[in-house]
């Protein structure tokens, strides 16, 4: 085939993915089903790791717990039990569907392990167990992540080196685990919780931020790496989520902080319907884009114009106070 011949046929694809673009955003897909299948969360002890456990028992999905606070952990999967037991506690429609008696679903279960997703020697360690007592990962949810909330001169390197291990490369260890199996099968889906900091920067947090670069960078690595040998049942999904309110409560008017609960509602869509990519809210897709096009001072000028530019100033405070009160206390 020429290469003109070739020219035009990537054309129509190109135009034909931004036709499929434009029908997604216009019909909504339908949402797949992922119950009793077996979902992994990490940093599932708390914050959008909980929400996410809890959103998926809705899903009747069998759930794996990882963090390494034991009893938040513990706490997530109680909580993850009282909504199976409400959803068994619902009484089946009374003559079925279409006459069919409806038979009640499985009971799906909640399994939780102490893991520090930053040594690597305690995934792998751990995901053994899990393949042992549980079976096979068919969802992978890589949300742990910490922020060190200091500024680069002020960080102690041990804390710098805890972030890039949690964020970034503990990714690499748990897909490493479960990504053969997956392979073999043809059949799973990763799902990378990132953030808005992933795509774009600001000042405070460049340990945070690199993380997440690279965070994002081995998730579309990765991505591209299952395309290419056309392992198309593996499904990826990344999601980069503005600043949540889960930490950050004071900020710039004009961007607050992000309800968490709409941040993994939103996630749980994009998951459910094999969704690419997820940004939240919407305008982080256009600051992500201006910044690709924009000379750096213009970037700068937007960045302080939505308040981005010093958007995690007022966590690094908050960190630094709480500090000093332990201190005084101590």
């Amino acid at each position: 085939m020429n290469i003109a011949a070739e020219f035009f046929l990537v054309t129509l694809k190109v135009l034909w993915a931004f036709v499929l673009a434009g029908v997604k955003w216009l019909v909504r897909p339908k949402e797949k089903s992922v119950a009793g299948q077996v979902c992994l969360i990490t940093g599932a002890g708390s914050g959008l790791g909980r929400l996410f456990a809890k959103e998926f028992a809705r899903q009747r999905a069998v759930l794996v717990l990882w963090d390494i606070n034991s009893q938040g952990n513990e706490e997530t999967a109680e909580m993850v039990r009282q909504i199976y037991r409400e959803m068994d506690s619902t009484p089946p429609k009374e003559g079925g569907v279409d006459g069919v008696e409806e038979v009640p679903p499985l009971q799906p279960q909640v399994f939780t392990y102490v893991c520090d997703v930053g040594k690597r020697e305690s995934v792998y360690l751990t995901a053994e167990k899990v393949r042992r007592e549980v079976g096979d990962v068919d969802v992978l949810v890589n949300n742990a992540g910490v922020v060190s909330g200091h500024h680069l001169l002020e960080c102690p390197d041990e804390l710098i080196e805890r972030t890039m291990m949690v964020n970034c490369h503990a990714h690499f260890w748990t897909t490493k685990a479960f990504l053969p199996k997956m392979l073999e099968m043809n059949h799973g889906h990763i799902v990378t919780v990132a953030s808005s900091l992933g795509l774009f920067s600001t000042a405070g947090v460049e340990d945070y931020c690199a993380s997440k670069f690279g965070a994002v960078g081995f998730h579309e690595s990765l991505s591209h790496e299952l395309k290419a040998t056309e392992k198309d049942g593996i499904k990826m999904t990344l999601v980069c989520p503005y600043l949540v309110d889960t930490d950050i409560k004071e900020i710039e008017p004009f961007l607050p902080p992000l309800k968490s609960e709409y941040c993994v509602k939103q996630a749980m869509r994009a998951i459910l319907t094999d969704q690419a990519m997820i940004c939240t809210p919407r305008l982080m897709y256009m600051v992500n884009f201006m910044k690709s096009i924009l000379p750096f001072e213009a970037v700068v000028c937007m960045y302080r114009f939505l308040g981005a530019d010093k958007c995690m100033y007022p966590f690094i405070a908050q960190r630094k106070q709480a500090m000093n009160n332990n201190e005084a206390k101590n």
